[in-house]
């Protein structure tokens, strides 16, 4: 299992081959070759040959045997291929090969030879991806909220990440959130130089928590391209189900996830991440990266939190009791339709405070500067005239920037990665009926709904966007946070943050013995 073909056509590119035996198991003789992206296990006695991509490998080391008389040279190398269910590729798992060589009775140049596999493993499956990969050993700040979802990101953390950031030689300090915005203010504190990445394990709200502090700090405009990565440990697990989506993956769930989002840690390498921003009635200033609902979706999102102790099945509870007493809210949406990727661009290289402005600016104008929605006119006067409005009573209205709404609600399919640079707007007016609600979502599941043709829903590829509720009765949630329900607009802004995304690259340490120091809540893990 695991391994990723057999076959009998070894190719040409090869830069290592020598012979080797495989441990623990019986000793017999194998041929290994290394090429630029496969490790090839050839047995001398048989014709077929395994082959592991270097693209899967998070780590190899040479080690000598424990007995002192041992004078083999050893290695370890460690892969996460896709395990394949019916045909399809869906999530990771882990494999570990241990060779030894003895080729000479020179104990020395056995453990060189073991050295010189490893140290090359090591060197491609590094560059089996992105140019610009994290530093290794990558240095992460791990925010961990140990109430999200069912309660058990503290143990998931520690049976399922740890194990392969210490593979990976990665190190990492890990801090257990206490209380609501304590994320938001450490972040806003920290010297942000001393960490590679800063990691959230937890589900989407405390991952709203960190953008919206990095855009608080005076030097937001560096601090926002820090990058982020999302380990799923709530109910939603929406950013987490986007990015194992953009990497490859197929859509699953639970550990499943988890242990894709921790691979794609480890491998990755920092993408784009479309950021919106958002101006509320009362002047308030609110980041998102992935969703703001009015309506339906937030209704349930936040009325079946009674049911979190049931994971994401709360979702399916909260969408049935909704159903049977369907709600509309009057108001009127406004929205300035996407524009072709060319012209978009042109666009937002001239705005204020996207990335092209930010980087031309001294650092004295980054650390004042403001960031400027200039695609949105103050919320006391009309909409520009090219804008289009549509006026009604509305069932949901959801407007999103990334694939899923959750970890099974493949709600916008047609994005292709973090920083596309498009808002997803989608409404139903009160004339949808339940029955078009019920096939709507169950077709979400699969990302097949806008393959329906459900009447009375729209959806429609915006930048900006203006929600103007007739009064302040129902929900309104950002990124799963619920906020007032008043008038409140927004535009994106491409690429203004960072995201740890599918990177197949960068190389690896001899891995370190770490040790665990405990603080309060925070634990550091050092060499």
């Amino acid at each position: 299992m695991g391994e990723a073909h057999d076959s009998s056509n070894v190719p040409n590119d090869v830069l290592l081959c020598d012979t080797f035996s495989q441990v623990p198991e019986d000793g017999s003789a194998l041929s290994l070759l290394l090429t630029r992206t496969q490790l090839f296990l050839q047995s001398l006695s048989e014709s077929p040959s395994t082959s592991f991509q270097l693209s899967d490998c998070v780590s190899c080391r040479a080690f000598r045997g424990k007995d002192p008389g041992d004078i083999g040279g050893y290695f370890t190398v460690i892969f996460y291929p896709l395990q394949r269910t019916l045909g399809a590729a869906t999530y990771r798992t882990r494999i570990s090969r241990t060779f030894r060589t003895e080729t000479t009775r020179d104990r020395e140049q056995n453990m060189n030879l073991a050295k010189t596999w490893a140290q090359k493993i090591c060197q491609l499956s590094g560059e089996q991806g992105h140019p610009h990969p994290l530093l290794s050993p990558a240095r992460y700040l791990v925010l961990l909220n140990p109430f999200g979802g069912t309660g058990k990101a503290l143990t998931l953390f520690e049976t399922h990440v740890i194990p392969m950031l210490t593979e990976a030689n990665a190190h990492f300090t890990l801090l257990v959130t206490e209380r609501p915005n304590q994320a938001r203010e450490l972040v806003q504190e920290q010297d942000l130089s001393t960490w590679d990445a800063i990691v959230v394990m937890s589900g989407d709200g405390l991952m709203f928590e960190v953008i919206n502090g990095l855009m608080e700090r005076p030097d937001w405009a560096t601090a926002i391209k820090k990058p982020v990565s999302i380990l799923p440990g709530g109910s939603g697990n929406a950013l987490a189900a986007s990015i194992n989506h953009y990497s490859g993956h197929q859509q699953v769930k639970g550990t499943k996830l988890l242990t894709n989002c921790a691979f794609i840690l480890c491998k990755g390498h920092p993408a784009p991440l479309d950021i919106v921003s958002l101006t509320t009635s009362s002047q308030q200033r609110i980041f998102s990266f992935l969703s703001l609902a009015w309506g339906f979706v937030s209704d349930v999102d936040i009325e079946s939190e009674k049911y979190r102790f049931m994971g994401y099945a709360r979702f399916s509870i909260g969408t049935f009791i909704r159903l049977t007493a369907l709600r509309s809210y009057r108001g009127r949406i406004s929205y300035l339709p996407a524009i072709s990727a060319s012209e978009n661009k042109d666009t937002t290289s001239n705005i204020p405070g996207s990335p092209n402005s930010v980087n031309s600016s001294s650092s004295d104008n980054i650390k004042t500067q403001v960031l400027e929605d200039s695609l949105l006119v103050p919320l006391d006067q009309p909409v520009p005239s090219h804008w289009h409005t549509v006026e009604d009573q509305f069932v949901l209205v959801l407007a999103l920037c990334q694939s899923h709404l959750g970890a099974e609600h493949f709600t916008a399919p047609m994005v292709e990665g973090p920083g596309e640079g498009n808002i997803h707007l989608f409404y139903a007016t009160s004339r949808i009926s339940r029955i078009s609600l019920i096939k709507l979502f169950i077709a979400m599941e699969k990302g097949t709904h806008l393959d329906e043709e459900i009447p009375h829903l729209t959806h429609v590829p915006v930048v900006a966007f203006r929600i103007e509720p007739s009064e302040s009765t129902g929900i309104m949630t950002v990124d799963g946070e619920v906020i007032q329900c008043s008038p409140i607009q927004g535009q994106i802004h491409q690429g203004l943050g960072r995201v740890i995304s599918m990177g197949q690259g960068k190389s690896y340490d001899t891995p370190t013995v770490t040790k665990t120091v405990f603080t309060n809540n925070s634990r550091d893990v050092q060499p």
